[in-house]
């Protein structure tokens, strides 16, 4: 006999698993963490077992889990497909997504092309910033959507991807031989900076800022000339330039996190498939990255 999901349980489920946290999700869903938590609960009971377990950093699906989740989430994709047609809800509207710098032409531009090509009349606004900034513009309300990269022991938001911290020179430059080492940031609220900074002074190594706050493509400039050494994360080097080795001499940086952050209210039909597109981006990019 067939048995049925609910999918106010899938929704719940699919919350804490983004957020790592039940009362993150809570605040997300507009419930209390005890009601979360009873829905987790009656999810665990009705497949047979614990859906999460718990580290370092939150709450983490088990084996049962992550077979659950993928699948939940294409279950809600599609519940919210049907209930948009039957309704006339269209996908429309508009949906302000902030992103850093460094993450625009590698992943999110053509994921971005491909939304707006899907639904024409979505208003999309893309905001390019640092890190910290877009994550208290997403606190103040003033976005839909946010990536933001942070250190992963820290990180608050919906986790999309973990990767290194590297450094950067020109193919075949000397600049990472200077002293002081010459430092190319985007902008002095890099959230790089503090780890660059912590790295050097670990080293001993004396710096000097080749300049600030002239965005990317001055820092890809400076740093093409071998005027100056960045640190980007290791998916975003471009091909023209070179991830320095370790017999460079330069410090071990650490990895960060890009995750995928939300305001407290609810989203609408379109922020929700973006959102929705980006995830499925960035689980794409693992699988070939």
């Amino acid at each position: 006999m067939p048995r049925n999901l609910d999918t106010t349980l899938l929704r719940s489920f699919a919350v804490v698993a983004d957020h790592a946290s039940m009362t993150a999700a809570a605040q997300n869903l507009n419930l209390t963490q005890g009601a979360v938590s009873q829905q987790i609960a009656r999810l665990e009971a009705l497949v047979g077992g614990p859906l999460f377990i718990r580290d370092r950093s939150g709450l983490r699906p088990t084996a049962l889990g992550e077979r659950l989740l993928g699948k939940s989430r294409r279950l809600l994709a599609l519940n919210d497909e049907i209930w948009a047609d039957i309704t006339g809800g269209a996908i429309d509207g508009p949906v302000r997504i902030g992103v850093p710098y460094d993450l625009v032409a590698p992943c999110i531009a053509p994921m971005l092309r491909s939304f707006t090509t899907a639904f024409p009349k979505v208003e999309l606004t893309l905001i390019c910033g640092s890190s910290p900034e877009l994550a208290g513009r997403i606190g103040d309300g003033d976005l839909d959507l946010a990536l933001v990269e942070e250190p992963v022991e820290a990180a608050q938001g919906e986790h999309l991807l973990i990767d290194r911290l590297v450094w950067v020179g020109a193919r075949g430059g000397s600049a990472y031989a200077a002293t002081p080492l010459p430092l190319s940031l985007v902008v002095e609220t890099c959230v790089f900076r503090p780890a660059v900074m912590a790295a050097l002074r670990r080293q001993g190594r004396d710096w000097r800022s080749m300049f600030e706050n002239g965005g990317l493509d001055a820092t890809f400039a400076t740093v093409r000339m071998d005027l100056a050494v960045s640190a980007w994360l290791a998916f975003t080097v471009p091909p023209d330039l070179e991830i320095l080795p370790a017999d460079s001499g330069l410090p071990d940086l650490p990895s960060f996190a890009v995750t995928l952050h939300r305001p407290v209210r609810t989203p609408s039909l379109a922020a929700a498939e973006l959102a929705r597109q980006i995830r499925d981006a960035f689980a794409r990019f693992k699988r070939t990255g």
